[in-house]
């Protein structure tokens, strides 16, 4: 489960931003929706543990991320996040499949070689991208680099995953075609699924949603 309470925050030289609370249950869905500068990607970045708030906390499964110092922290977000960001980050010089092994092999302690190997050509077929496997980032598609990005937020098993503008410059079909499979693998990964976008066409597709509007104080 995710909750924020009382979150806020500053950069230098701006006015405060205050945001809402929002609750997202263990394998529920979250839409949260905003124009730019609505401070959406802020927001995410705080639920992400990659900001800090000056107010507030963030509880994942039971844990508040404010109270964790920058080592628990790392920790934490490494064994129990996932990221799809808006543009694919990819080690060029590594084949997809290494890539997506890399937050494994950041981050579980426990993990053996076959293991890794088993879930990284699971989640490669899944997404039919088996094909790929041996390939560089450069050679994929821009849809491929988006489900080898979903691949890889997952690859480590989080509790929750958060897309960031998944579907940003895409067409109707296209759009279906990746909200459909990061709903699809976070339910069959059973992990949460937090979704910040600006694109009212997802408006009413989840019941769960809040809406920034100008948070600036």
């Amino acid at each position: 489960m995710i909750a924020t309470l009382d979150l806020t925050f500053s950069y230098p030289d701006s006015g405060l931003l205050t945001f809402p609370n929002v609750e997202c249950d263990s394998s529920g869905q979250l839409l949260i929706l905003g124009n730019s500068g609505s401070g959406k990607t802020t927001l995410l970045h705080i639920m992400c543990g990659l900001l800090k708030p000056q107010t507030g906390s963030i509880n994942i499964d039971g844990i508040d991320l404010t109270v964790l110092n920058d080592r628990e922290l790392d920790k934490f977000r490494g064994l129990n996040i996932g990221v799809v960001f808006q543009q694919a980050h990819f080690v060029q010089s590594l084949t997809v499949i290494e890539n997506l092994a890399l937050p494994a092999l950041m981050t579980s302690e426990n993990i053996s070689s076959e293991e890794l190997r088993e879930r990284t050509v699971r989640l490669l077929n899944r997404l039919s991208l088996q094909h790929k496997a041996y390939s560089l980032p450069s050679e994929l598609s821009v849809g491929e680099q988006q489900r080898a990005s979903i691949a890889r937020a997952l690859i480590h098993k989080p509790k929750v995953v958060f897309a960031d503008e998944p579907t940003s410059a895409l067409d109707d079909k296209s759009t279906e075609a990746v909200i459909s499979l990061l709903e699809e693998e976070t339910n069959h990964a059973g992990a949460s699924l937090v979704i910040v976008t600006h694109d009212q066409r997802l408006k009413n597709r989840y019941d769960d949603r809040v809406e920034l509007k100008d948070l600036a104080l």
